[in-house]
This record gives C-alpha cells, structure tokens and sequence, in this order.
C-alpha cells in the first residue's frame, strides 16, 4: 500500500466492528444459466454488512451459485462463525481480520470438512472490511489497495449460454461490450457450431474467449484446443479439473495453441503461486468471494503481474462482488479484463447499476468513497429470503 494512503487511512483509527448481519436474496434465471457440470435455475446472492461503533457501513458478498441451495447455509455459517471474530472489537486493517478468520478457522475447516463455505464466509466479510475502510478514510476501495488512479478497466460478456449463443452476444455487444467468452464442453459438434455461429455474427476481429468450466480429461482439452483454433480465440478456461497437478497445465500449453486460464477454484495463496509460477498458465482468475477477499486477491493479482500474467477476477454472482472486482482491477493495474455475467440478473443490476457505465468495453470507476455503491434493500425486497439463523 502506498504510505500516503497508509497515513490518510491511520488518522482515521481502527474499525470498532458492532455487528454482522447477513441477507439472503434469490431471483429467477430467465433463462436458466448452463454449464458443463450442472445448471442455476435461479440467481442467488449473499450480502454481509458490518457496522462499527460510529454507525458506518461495508457490504461484501459471499460466493455462493452452487449448490444454490447453500446460499442459506453460508448465511448462517457467517452468523454463527464470523460474527464473533470480527465483532465486539477494533481492527486496524482488514487484513488483520481476514489472516484472523483464516488462523480461526483452520480447525473447523478439518471439522467440518466444509474449507469451501468457510473460505467463502471469511471472503465476504473482507470484503465489507474493505468497503467499510475505505469509506472511513473517504477515498475509494481501489485507492485503499493502493491503486494511483482510476482508469478504464476493459470487461467482458461472460457466461453466455449453448443456445443460441450469438444471439445474447449481439444483445450485449449493442449494450457496450467488446469482448464475449462461450461456455463449452457440450459435446465437440454442439461447441464447434456455438464459435462458427458467434464468430460469424460478431465478426473476425471481435475478442472471443471459452470457458470449459472443467469438462474435460487433458487429452480431450488438447484435441478441443486444436480444434477450436481457428477461431482465434483469446484464452480457454479451465479445460480440465483445476486440482490437476502444474505438469498437467504445462502439457496443455506445450501441446495444444489456445493460451491458458483459471484459477477460480483454487483455495490456498501456495496454490495460487505455483499457478502463477506454472509456465503454462498465461491467464489468473480468482474470485474475491470465493477464496481471499480483496485481502488475498490484490495479492495473487501483484505476484500475476510481477510474472508477466493477465490478472482478470473472476465473478459470476450479484453487483456487489462484481463492483469490488473492479476495484481489484483498477487498484492492480496490468493487462487483462473484468468479467461481466451477460445473463440476466437482476440482483447484480440493481446493486452495480451506479459503477457499470461502459464505454467502448470498458468501466472507468468513480472516486466515490468505498465501493461506490449500497445495496437498496427496499428494492431487493421482492427477492429477499427469510432464512432461519439458528
């Protein structure tokens, strides 16, 4: 962080947390999201708000698309595991808290056998940590990770369905975007015809990624790759389990053309080097509500960067993580892109609505202290769900 940022954000004092709250939303897929390993019928999202003693607010959002039926249950485990962490005492900084949640929960992690959902609650509440530091200090949350100035962070319309998929990416290429990644891993004739069909509607010079969502064994990666060439794709993602060792990722890189992405499924910053470290992984993907926070992810995107790797976050879920990414991005600098759920969502819109003015593929933050935006609860209403917090 820079020293000027560190001076402005100490005159400000610690963050005396009063209370966590957590709330949990569900609103309709329309259409359904599809992936290779399964399919959201609906959108869910949770929200976490702190406050301190002063009555000052941060919001983050905790991971949770699948199973959607776990969005309840990460709203308790928050309730009922990190609200007495962070709670009923002063933090300087929300790394503190964060390396704090992780120190407390490492057991419970081997309890539980749920390192998953505790990760996630512990990425959430830094998150509002965040939001709540920056906005104490009256500066941006990308300014607090010590970025210098905002600037156009390009995005990209992500998640875009097997059918029909050219017809949502004209859709979103009329709204701003100019950059489109296809889910695949549907069967070779199926992928093959989805890239003709988007590559046809969209022209031969528009950015084009695929996302295998770990459909595939490494030789069927290096046979898709070859493949899919032709079509002049910028990156494939996760063609194969994300568990799978570096010499995997090494071979796939060696033998088949497409440059190489991922990394939203690893859980552990020793991952996330040897990752970076790998030769064959050109593309680094965390998602700040699944693993790390801001805390960890400004970390793994510096050390992407200091290897000559694209740093682009991860985020398939509501506005508030989406608004944070960019802040990520912004804060990181480099090369790479945001990614931007082209599917309708309304809980993402409503909350990220303020931030998401795109102008030529790109978002250009505001100087708006903390994330720049608060969830209006009046209007998630309709979507809110009564989870029991026992």
């Amino acid at each position: 962080m820079m020293q000027g940022t560190t001076t402005a954000m100490a005159a400000h004092g610690a963050m005396q947390i009063e209370s966590l709250d957590a709330f949990v939303f569900r609103a309709p897929a329309d259409p359904p999201v599809q992936t290779s390993f399964g399919i959201m019928h609906d959108r869910p999202a949770v929200l976490l708000r702190l406050r301190d003693k002063d009555g000052a607010e941060g919001w983050g959002e905790v991971w949770c698309n699948f199973p959607t039926v776990g969005a309840e249950h990460r709203a308790r485990l928050a309730l009922a595991y990190g609200a007495p962490v962070v709670t009923g005492r002063a933090w300087a900084h929300p790394r503190e808290a964060w390396e704090t949640m992780l120190a407390r929960f490492a057991v419970l992690m081997l309890q539980t056998g749920e390192p998953g959902p505790l990760h996630q609650i512990a990425a959430g509440i830094d998150m509002a940590m965040w939001d709540l530091f920056a906005r104490r200090a009256g500066m941006p949350a990308w300014r607090a990770l010590g970025g210098e100035s905002a600037w156009p962070v390009p995005v990209y319309a992500s998640g875009i369905n097997p059918t029909e998929p050219e017809a949502l990416a004209l859709a979103k290429r009329d709204e701003g975007y100019r950059a489109f990644k296809l889910k695949v891993g549907f069967g070779e004739a199926r992928d093959m015809a989805n890239l003709r069909g988007m590559r046809d509607a969209l022209g031969g010079d528009t950015v084009m990624m695929v996302d295998a969502n770990q459909a595939w064994t490494p030789d069927e990666a290096i046979a898709a790759g070859h493949r899919m060439a032709q079509f002049g794709l910028l990156w494939l993602e996760e063609p194969v389990r994300a568990d799978e060792p570096p010499q995997t990722w090494e071979r796939l890189a060696r033998e088949q053309p497409l440059r190489l992405a991922g990394g939203e499924n690893l859980s552990s910053m020793p991952a996330y080097e040897a990752f970076i470290a790998q030769p064959g992984m050109s593309v680094i993907q965390p998602d700040a509500g699944k693993w790390g926070g801001l805390s960890g992810c400004i970390d793994v995107a510096r050390r992407a960067n200091a290897a000559g790797k694209w740093y682009c976050p991860h985020w398939l879920g509501a506005g508030m993580g989406l608004v944070a990414s960019l802040h990520l991005k912004t804060a990181a600098g480099g090369e790479g892109y945001v990614e931007v759920d082209a599917n309708a969502n309304v809980l993402r819109d409503t909350m990220a609505a303020p931030v998401m003015r795109l102008e030529q593929g790109c978002v250009t933050l505001p100087d708006a202290p903390g994330f720049g935006v608060v969830p209006d609860l009046a209007a998630l209403a309709p979507y809110a769900v009564d989870f029991a917090r026992g």
